[in-house]
């Protein structure tokens, strides 16, 4: 049996949204459809490189010296090896300096850099080429001046390339003019190589 006129009318007003649902659903469709093209630049990855120091004495003072009189003298070695990847510049300067009775005035400390030697002997020793004198003068001088980076004393820079070692010689000599004042005297201080990247 047809359908009544009234439920024509009804059912062409049901089926127009639905119809119109499906002409926009493929519309949408539609405007999703691109050409395209890309280009990736993998395995992108960044680092940072190292500044690194260490010696070869084992926790131990390198000088540690008692009884000593005036015009002792004698020398002890250190090597310092440097295993940074980055261009560095190594400087030497103290710390913690304490000192009693004035005897750092009548010590005299020579610091040489060279290749050969280690903590537990200076024997093989070899100086440097060029500049391989780090420091000659009192221990006073020594202690009242270098004291941070920024005021130490050396040439040595390393390239970051491979490890490097330079044994550095610290000679001492105590004045044969020390006066009787200086007697029971002490000094102690640390000895600090430090590097920075340049």
């Amino acid at each position: 049996m047809p359908p009544t006129s009234r439920a024509g009318r009804s059912l062409r007003w049901l089926l127009w949204p639905v119809a119109a649902l499906a002409t926009l659903g493929l519309v949408g469709q539609a405007s999703y459809s691109a050409f395209s093209s890309k280009t990736t630049n993998p395995g992108n990855n960044l680092a940072v490189g190292t500044v690194n120091l260490a010696d070869d004495d084992a926790g131990s003072a390198l000088l540690s010296l008692t009884n000593l009189k005036p015009a002792s003298s004698g020398s002890r070695c250190l090597a310092v090896t440097s295993t940074g990847s980055l261009p560095s510049a190594v400087k030497l300067y103290t710390t913690d300096a304490t000192v009693t009775r004035g005897l750092s005035s009548y010590v005299t400390l020579t610091v040489t850099q060279g290749t050969g030697g280690t903590f537990s002997s200076c024997t093989g020793f070899t100086p440097t080429s060029s500049g391989s004198v780090v420091f000659s003068g009192t221990l006073a001088s020594l202690t009242s001046s270098a004291t941070s980076y920024g005021s130490g004393l050396g040439s040595w820079a390393p390239t970051g390339k491979a490890a490097e070692t330079r044994t550095f010689q610290v000679a001492y000599t105590v004045s044969g003019t020390t006066p009787d004042s200086a007697q029971g005297g002490t000094v102690a201080f640390d000895l600090v190589w430090e590097a920075q990247n340049s």
